[in-house]
């Protein structure tokens, strides 16, 4: 295989290049949102994560988990809003290092750590939230005998008169965007070596 071979095309750069581009604008959105519907709050409640904090009505949210035994949400108690910016923009940076590289291997390395990174965010997402709904103060004000308040990973679920819906911000909607974009450029590359396969037989 010659070096013209082993390098990603234009257009895989220009995806990888959409990608970067895209996730640094996610830095600057929120990624996730949890919505709280109940007849007392006809107006909702969300909390929004972004990668570096926590938005929306934290507040009146922590003021509703004490009484639960919830524990309280401070963003300093995690340690992963002060290193997602810095992962994020690693990969942003990454997409461009591989641009400049043009190895498919490097893209290949790079959609597989991307993948990676978002199946650990996911299982490391669900956790916090196992520990939060589960974790309860038992003195709290409100038991109620087996409940457990954990919000769903994504979707909806009822807790107590709260229906709590667990959706992607648009933060979220560019990172998957951004992994989506990874894909394509790898997918494309398979096709061409296949393309210059069968043209070689």
């Amino acid at each position: 295989m010659n070096s013209t071979e082993k390098n990603i095309g234009v257009i895989s750069k220009g995806l990888l290049v959409l990608a970067g581009i895209l996730l640094v604008v996610s830095l600057f959105n929120p990624i996730w949102r949890i919505e709280l519907d109940a007849p007392q709050y006809p107006e909702g409640l969300a909390l929004t994560i972004h990668a570096n904090k926590m938005g929306g009505e934290v507040d009146i949210i922590n003021g509703l988990n004490h009484y639960i035994g919830m524990k309280t949400l401070h963003a300093d108690e995690f340690i992963e809003f002060t290193i997602l910016p810095y992962i994020i923009s690693g990969y942003a940076l990454a997409c461009l290092l591989v641009v400049f590289i043009k190895r498919k291997k490097a893209l290949n390395i790079l959609f597989g750590a991307f993948l990676l990174f978002g199946i650990i965010a996911m299982v490391d997402f669900w956790r916090w939230e196992y520990d939060y709904g589960h974790n309860l103060d038992p003195n709290a004000a409100i038991i109620v005998p087996g409940m457990a308040y954990q919000p769903p990973l994504i979707g909806f679920k009822q807790l107590l008169n709260f229906g709590a819906y667990s959706i992607p911000d648009i933060g979220g909607w560019l990172f998957i965007a951004s992994g989506l974009l990874m894909a394509l450029a790898v997918f494309l590359e398979f096709q061409n070596k296949k393309m210059r396969n069968k043209n070689v037989q």
